[in-house]
């Protein structure tokens, strides 16, 4: 066996994303790409999946990768010559209550936002479609005539025919046992043959692509890959007389689905508690093995499973299957390129949906590898996301006994992970916890979403309609907007940026003006070269040659990495101050009052206008506070070193009662956001989002010198607007809005919201979403009539462009 000993890229992996990696690099003209799988291809867990081909997904991203899928599928076999077991036989999913009903239906109405083919079916039309099915408890359904099934080897292998066309080379039965490594960069694989033979290939990038082995793999390239394997079951029937070919089924409220193969019944399952697997390594001899059985596991199951389809009770257990498939902590997939190296790339930890998602995730990141930048927001899946802690094998233990079923659980909106919790809390957690709050979790961060009260239940109860804490919430918005109100933002990233060059650094990557006076606080952006949105932050310059950078929480990793891969030549030094401090936010009309209570310090607007930082006492300690604003009131960050936040919480809280203070949560923080028509990164702007067409261009300065973006801003402002961010306003206060619904323009689909929440100020749903207005005026682009589809209902909605909650931004600056 001769193996190179060079290539452009070498891909660790043989399953079918790794196959479908190298298909799509080749696709666009790759033909230096190496593939290594240590056994056979699609040996791991490819062979075994179930091969349901599906396009509808939780968010509109993933929906549109799968959509990219099936199409690809569908013309594999006549590019290779190689029979995929393609077929489209539809597919439906049934709700068993009215809350399924409810979240089906809104999939269905965001899928029509993306052109998929799809209908929401009554009962009656559901049994006309699957005769076999129990209709007992069936609320209603959506049927997707275009959704398939598929052989999922022959599928990877036809992509590996099709990469090998084109000039690829893929060896089976090639370990990869180490790899080289200069700087921040791989610059090779060491590989081990079956026979025993070994060698090296030099290379100028990795892919991961090992799945359930991803995690070590990413070990030994030196980065971060969280996914651990759980077992999958799934059964088989004996051949069934007079059965033909049906759409797949999905039951989720009982965990399961049902394909039709070749005369037979399968039936799988996504129970609610999963068996981690693989806890002490992966065996050296895995190749298209299985599982022990574990009946009474599955059992429970399986007796649902007989009451609706009642064939399943005559017919015998042909195979009873069970095989390891990867997890990841949040159940999105692991894509893009490692924060901790500049050239490995990763695609793992598919979640059991790998056959629908391998098309498209292949296509998406042979894209962002060809021109180093994502070709459209892949922030759902990038890997970026991940939290170093993630990758500790006891969390990954703990959080993949339920990740696996969540699957096919309720999707309510604000569900929050029941496993693998209170790992990361902020130095307010006790007293927080002791005042009643209900803790959520992001990145890791345990963080107060609403508080309860005396008396009421701590916990979340879901629902698509109103949740138990909506009154909660309402009451804080309340305080935020009429009194005053204290809640905890420690969780958000802090980066200092300290150097001879943070100056000039900072005015290359960012948007805005960054020659401002110390103490001076920045809004901006970190721009892509095409002009979208990488990074939404504040900079507050700390002294001549130190800034502080503030971030969401869950992207402070990913916006650390941008701003180290574009230091260039710049002297500076970026560290991660996040957990060096607490912040309390304290905002409302009544918040000046309560901190001339608590600090000696001058908090006027001559002494402290808006968008400035000072240093002053606070109780008997020192603290900074940053005079802006997310929820649109008067207001400070306060931020305390760590060792005097409880005496900072203990000192406000106490002056606050003198003035109604009120402890508020995060989902307060969402609603009075939006009514402000504050953007929300990673949902209303993103990298395929340009900065004017999201109505930031006041943070963007091109009379600075040459920035990242500049030239794409003034292309812009040239050529003009495409689309513009729009608010609207449901004129029935009724419905609640969360993301995704489609929004319709004089009748016909034009986009979706991006975001969504309930404005109590207001008095309905707010939303906010893209309108495309192509050589419009802002005046036609709201002369239209407007409705938004929730759930397949039309709800008709205002529209502004400009904030509907105080315009004039009068009320920050009181």
């Amino acid at each position: 066996m001769t193996l190179p000993t060079q290539a452009r890229v070498v891909i660790i992996g043989g399953g079918v994303i790794g196959c479908s990696v190298a298909y799509h690099l080749t696709k666009l003209g790759w033909t230096d790409v190496v593939l290594l799988e240590r056994k056979q291809l699609t040996s791991g867990t490819t062979w075994h999946a179930a091969g349901l081909i599906a396009q509808l997904r939780a968010t509109a991203n993933m929906t549109k990768l799968a959509k990219y899928s099936q199409e690809l599928y569908g013309a594999l076999e006549a590019e290779t010559g190689m029979a995929t077991g393609f077929k489209r036989v539809g597919s439906i999913t049934v709700a068993l209550t009215e809350e399924r009903k409810e979240e089906i239906f809104r999939q269905a109405a965001m899928a029509r936002a993306f052109g998929v083919d799809v209908e929401q079916i009554t009962p009656t039309e559901v049994g006309a479609r699957y005769p076999h099915l129990n209709l007992e408890g069936v609320k209603a359904g959506v049927y997707l005539p275009k959704d398939g099934q598929g052989d999922p080897g022959n599928i990877a292998r036809a992509m590996a025919k099709g990469a090998r066309m084109r000039g690829a080379a893929v060896h089976e039965g090639i370990k990869v046992t180490g790899m080289s490594r200069a700087n921040q960069r791989i610059t090779g694989v060491d590989w081990r043959a079956e026979n025993g033979s070994t060698g090296h290939i030099a290379c100028d990038m990795i892919v991961n692509c090992a799945g359930m082995w991803g995690h070590d793999v990413g070990r030994m390239a030196g980065v971060n890959v969280p996914l651990h394997a759980c077992e999958h079951f799934y059964i088989v029937s004996e051949p069934i007389i007079g059965l033909g070919p049906l759409p797949v089924l999905r039951v989720p409220d009982e965990c399961a689905y049902y394909k039709e193969e070749a005369g037979k019944m399968m039936l799988g399952a996504f129970e609610p508690t999963a068996k981690p697997w693989g806890m002490g390594g992966i065996p050296e001899s895995f190749e298209f093995d299985q599982l022990p059985e574990d009946f009474d596991h599955f059992e429970p199951i399986l007796e649902q499973a007989v009451q609706r389809m009642p064939m399943l009770g005559t017919a015998g257990i042909h195979t009873f299957f069970n095989g390891p498939e990867s997890f990841t902590p949040d159940d999105a997939y692991h894509l893009g390129r490692a924060p901790e190296m500049e050239n490995v790339w990763v695609a793992a930890g598919f979640n059991s949906i790998g056959i629908q998602s391998a098309g498209g995730a292949g296509m998406a990141l042979a894209l962002w590898m060809q021109d180093d930048e994502k070709p459209f927001d892949l922030g759902d899946v990038d890997i970026a996301r991940m939290q170093p802690f993630q990758g500790n094998r006891r969390y990954l233990r703990e959080r993949s006994t339920e990740t696996l079923g969540l699957l096919y659980a309720d999707h309510f909106p604000h569900r929050q992970k029941a496993t693998a919790r209170g790992v990361r809390r902020s130095p307010f957690h006790p007293q927080l916890a002791a005042q009643g709050a209900v803790f959520g979790e992001l990145a890791g961060w345990e963080r107060p979403n609403w508080f309860a009260e005396p008396g009421q239940d701590k916990a979340y109860h879901y629902s698509w309609k109103r949740q138990n804490w909506f009154a909660n919430a309402a009451a804080e918005h309340a305080a935020i907007r009429g009194g005053v109100g204290l809640y905890d933002m420690s969780s958000f990233g802090k980066l200092r940026v300290e150097g001879h060059d943070a100056e000039a650094f900072l005015n290359y990557i960012c948007g805005a003006d960054m020659s401002v006076p110390v103490g001076k606080i920045v809004y901006t952006q970190f721009l892509s070269p095409r002009g979208g949105i990488e990074a939404d932050v504040t900079v507050t310059r700390l002294s001549e040659t130190a800034y502080l950078v503030v971030t969401p929480a869950a992207t402070r990793l990913a916006d650390e990495t941008w701003m180290r891969r574009h230091l260039r030549d710049h002297a500076v030094v970026i560290t991660d101050m996040t957990a060096s401090e607490g912040v309390l936010a304290i905002m409302g009309p009544q918040a000046r009052a309560v901190m001339q209570a608590v600090s000696p310090n001058d908090f006027s607007n001559d002494a402290n206008p808006f968008g400035t930082a000072q240093q002053i006492e606070l109780g008997m300690g020192l603290a900074r506070v940053h005079r802006v604003s997310y929820v649109g009131e008067l207001g400070w960050e306060i931020y305390v070193s760590a060792d005097m936040a409880a005496h900072a919480f203990e000192t406000l809280w106490q002056a606050g009662q003198d003035h109604g203070l009120k402890l508020c949560g995060l989902h307060m923080m969402d609603s009075c956001r939006i009514e402000k028509g504050f953007r929300h990164f990673g949902h209303d702007i993103t990298c395929e989002d340009h900065v004017l067409e999201a109505g930031l261009g006041f943070a963007v300065k091109t009379d600075k010198p040459a920035f990242i973006g500049r030239d794409a801003v003034l292309r812009k402002r040239e050529t003009g607007l495409e689309r513009r961010l729009v608010q609207f306003r449901l004129t029935d206060p009724e419905p609640l809005l969360y993301h995704n619904e489609p929004i319709l323009r004089d009748g016909r689909i034009v986009g979706h919201l991006t975001s969504g929440a309930y404005g109590h100020h207001l008095g309905a749903a707010i939303g906010l979403g893209y309108v495309p207005c192509k050589g419009e005026t802002a005046a036609a682009v709201l002369a239209s009539q407007y409705e938004i589809d929730v759930a397949g209902l039309r709800v008709r909605a205002e529209a502004s462009l400009k904030p509907m909650y105080d315009p004039s931004s009068a009320r920050v600056r009181m």
